[in-house]
């Protein structure tokens, strides 16, 4: 097969797409049904933890549409970066998922497993062998580092799923993987143009993004020996050579070059033709092949937190927010001092939405808010230590007065009670990359039949 049609009907497995779209896709007569399921968008937590960021009863939706569309059509279907975040855990949570909707439908399966989580002893002896580099902006670490994460994973390339199909696996489900080797995995088996099977992979990761449908409009993409052509799912939407191009900016830092395990495309002489409103045609994107590695990513707890948030419509306090929260800090840091807590034990931050609390950068000259969001964030090694921080707090942020002989102010705190306790967070401790002499060295794959 040198012509291979994938239906992509979501941007990320929990985020729906329309019955209209998803029919029109099953209709299209697709090869196979593929979806990427994850995503760092949402920080360090998910992976952290290993739990998934979208409601159970959302990503069961979602995979029931693809186990019983692709079994209509009897064709396989993929997802990667099960459960968001990629663990072990995603993909048995999406496993029992599967399960459950094709014992329900009487459907039998050969399933796989594709698992990607590391083992951070194994991590820390590629450290130690020289073979593992950092990537653009990630920290620094050391050989500590692989103990403070509670999760890392490895990014899949396409040779897992590869792998996987065969040996007869007709679901795939994939640990964390680069948004593009899911889909890229089956036309590369098929024997399709390498560079248009990724390149095509990337432009339709997001699903109906590239598409005037957005996020719920579902994709189409045919690949071949020459190239490959995008076309909208979503009645009524359309699809532009802007829109296709555009996409290979999304999450890349090289607006003409993409980085996959093993592989590297470029699209300095891709030609983009419209054929239709619904249709664009991509030819000319060049492959290079690379040392195969594979991106890290890790994330561990740092600490407890406890939040706590005030409504301010004073007039005088909106004329300088900082000048308040300068002094409400060092009120703050004076009042915990006395108490034995000492400065060092603790973070926080006062942060004015509505002034300058997304950006944290200086306000045009002359600039007074009609009123503000503060939003205290207190982080500290125990939940019970920073809560007992934040209330510590609480007084200072409902009546503090910073202005001499005026009476005291009243402000207001969103809920009651005004502390909420986040439990453990999270940071990213890992971006880095790990070479490997074989694609499938840090993968290991299973298979079930239901």
């Amino acid at each position: 097969m040198a012509n291979v049609k994938v239906f992509v009907p979501y941007g990320a497995v929990g985020l729906n797409c329309t019955e209209e779209a998803f029919e029109a896709g099953l209709a299209m007569k697709p090869d196979i049904i593929s979806s990427d399921a994850g995503s760092t968008d949402s920080g360090p937590y998910y992976l952290g933890s290993g739990h998934g960021k979208y409601s159970e009863s959302d990503v069961r939706r979602d995979l029931k549409r693809m186990v019983l569309g692709a079994h209509k059509l009897g064709i396989p279907m993929t997802i990667g970066s099960a459960g968001t975040c990629g663990s072990d855990e995603g993909v048995d949570t999406a496993y029992a998922l599967i399960r459950e909707i094709c014992k329900e439908a009487g459907i039998s399966k050969k399933i796989a497993k594709i698992y990607s989580q590391q083992d951070a002893k194994i991590i820390k002896q590629k450290y130690l062998d020289g073979k593992i580099n950092s990537l653009q902006g990630a920290p620094d670490i050391s050989e500590k580092t692989f103990d403070e994460c509670s999760t890392i994973v490895a990014l899949l390339g396409a040779e897992a799923y590869v792998e996987a199909f065969e040996n007869g696996a007709e679901i795939i489900i994939g640990g964390r993987s680069t948004d593009t080797a899911v889909i890229a995995a089956y036309p590369l088996m098929k024997g399709c143009d390498p560079a248009s099977c990724w390149h095509a992979a990337k432009t339709v990761e997001c699903g109906g993004v590239c598409t005037s449908a957005g996020l719920q409009g579902g994709v189409f993409m045919e690949v071949d020996k020459n190239g490959f052509t995008i076309k909208t799912v979503q009645p009524g939407s359309t699809v532009s050579s802007y829109s296709v191009s555009a996409h290979l900016i999304y999450e890349n830092s090289n607006p003409i070059q993409l980085t996959e395990p093993g592989i590297r495309i470029d699209t300095t002489n891709s030609t983009y033709t419209e054929l239709s409103d619904t249709a664009v045609r991509v030819e000319g994107t060049t492959i290079e092949f690379l040392p195969y590695t594979l991106k890290l990513e890790g994330s561990g707890p740092v600490g407890y937190q406890t939040v706590s948030m005030a409504g301010i419509r004073d007039r005088k306090v909106m004329q300088d927010p900082m000048k308040w929260i300068e002094a409400v800090s060092k009120a703050g840091i004076e009042k915990l001092e006395k108490a034995g807590i000492t400065r060092e034990s603790y973070h926080f931050w006062l942060r004015p939405y509505g002034y300058n609390g997304v950006s944290g950068m200086e306000v045009p000259v002359g600039y007074v808010p009609n009123e503000i969001l503060m939003m205290l964030t207190v982080t500290a090694d125990t939940q019970e230590m920073a809560t007992q921080i934040t209330k510590a707090f609480n007084p200072l942020l409902l009546h503090f007065n910073m202005f001499e002989g005026k009476q005291m102010p009243s402000y207001a705190f969103i809920f009651s009670p005004a502390e909420m306790e986040r439990g453990a967070i999270y940071e990213f401790k890992l971006y880095h990359t790990v070479s490997v002499d074989n694609p499938l060295e840090l993968v290991r794959i299973t298979y079930e039949d239901i």
